[in-house]
């Protein structure tokens, strides 16, 4: 069961002029259920995307970044879920191509307006024949319908939107995510769309789309293992009539941006509260670092810990866990005696080690509760980090132990 997460509700994601969003059954994996969706974008849109950095990368995310490069418009988004095509070499290419081809010719584009992403079982071949023969049957859908359509192992759908006024036009941000294990950063460890009906110049959106990942889809971890297929994909129709824009020294570039990561955030929040079994969620914050890498480096070394994970499932205040992740994250010069560690606002380490203060009951309440902070002050300087974790409770090796089942 998903930690405090509820399912999205169609009436609060509204929709995003210039966008046309298609769903299918396509029987790839599970028959009867929406595992196909097509995203059609007007003329005069933008995109940019950022996408995982794991070499065996799947043919879908190759095809992506080719069509992103070229040049071209990207006119449509078109993903499947069941099949990961990925480590599938010549032959996967061949089949993310033809399901390209099939899109472009149904909508008269050219295939590298295409944009494919598959998600599901790595190491098997693409049904392509399945997702074209489904093409005649795509259905209008609404955003919390598409967000279905992408899940694998999700046991919710994932989407968020926002409203902003910029200089005096109402603009609207409305995504959808789909992730559930797998999920560690190296880009942003899911599949995510956000779409904006604001005006960004292609330079400004794929800064906004690298910043935006980086605090959000780049700060969560369930089990440590980064997906070959991440692609996280943003979207600018300009259709809200507002100011294009062209600079990140425009207010307008830092309130979008702001509105932006609020999505995201959510988001990838939800991934984490749907972690593979999770019944805890967890955000670890470290202060006082010297640089932002650092922080993160800590904060990651307790957040992907097996130790750290199934202590949290098992309520256990076994503190010393936490504080062995500290101190291998790689710091080579840390000052343990000027570190402090918290679990919520109980101080339970300091000065190299447990607090005199601190009685085993307090940690105790705090690790009973669902939702639990632990920071860190390293007190060596001014930076910080965060990230967001679940535990790893017994469902977390069911599921994965059964996945192609």
């Amino acid at each position: 069961m998903a930690v405090n997460l509820n399912p999205p509700q169609a009436g609060l994601l509204p929709p995003v002029a210039g966008v046309e969003l298609l769903v299918a059954e396509a029987g790839i994996k599970t028959p009867g259920r929406k595992d196909v969706l097509v995203v059609r974008l007007d003329k005069g849109n933008t995109v940019a995307g950022v996408f995982t950095r794991n070499r065996f990368c799947a043919a879908p995310v190759q095809l992506c970044q080719e069509h992103l490069a070229a040049g071209v418009q990207i006119r449509a988004l078109v993903v499947n879920t069941g099949n990961a095509n990925a480590g599938t070499g010549f032959d996967g290419r061949e089949r993310a191509l033809s399901v390209c081809r099939a899109v472009a010719e149904r909508d008269q584009l050219q295939t590298e307006q295409v944009l494919p992403f598959s998600t599901g079982v790595i190491l098997e071949p693409l049904p392509a024949d399945k997702i074209i023969s489904a093409l005649p049957t795509l259905r209008q859908a609404n955003w919390a319908e598409a967000a279905e359509a992408i899940m694998t192992t999700d046991t919710l759908a994932k989407a968020a939107s926002r409203k902003l006024d910029i200089g005096g036009k109402p603009v609207t941000i409305t995504g959808i995510a789909k992730g559930s294990g797998m999920i560690h950063p190296n880009m942003a460890t899911m599949l995510g769309f956000v779409a904006t009906d604001a005006a960004v110049t292609r330079p400004m959106l794929n800064q906004l789309v690298r910043e935006v990942a980086d605090q959000s889809f780049n700060s969560i971890t369930v089990d440590g293992d980064t997906s070959t297929n991440d692609s996280f994909i943003l979207i600018s129709t300009g259709q809200s009539g507002a100011l294009l824009i062209d600079s990140a020294e425009q207010p307008a570039y830092q309130q979008l941006k702001q509105a932006l990561l609020d999505v995201a955030i959510e988001l990838a929040q939800a991934i984490v509260r749907d972690g593979e079994g999770a019944t805890k969620f967890i955000t670890v914050e470290v202060n006082g670092g010297r640089s932002a890498a650092e922080c993160k480096d800590v904060a990651y070394a307790i957040a992907r810990s097996p130790l750290v994970k199934t202590a949290f499932f098992a309520s256990d205040p076994n503190l010393g866990r936490l504080l062995a992740a500290i101190g291998y994250a790689g710091v080579a010069d840390l000052d343990v005696d000027r570190l402090s560690l918290y679990l919520d606002d109980v101080l339970v380490a300091c000065e190299g080690g447990r607090n005199s203060l601190y009685k085993e009951e307090q940690g105790q309440a705090v690790m009973n509760q669902s939702e639990i902070t632990v920071r860190v002050e390293l007190g060596r300087g001014a930076a910080s980090a965060r990230v967001w974790t679940c535990d790893f409770s017994y469902e977390y090796v069911r599921i994965n132990a059964d996945y192609r089942s």
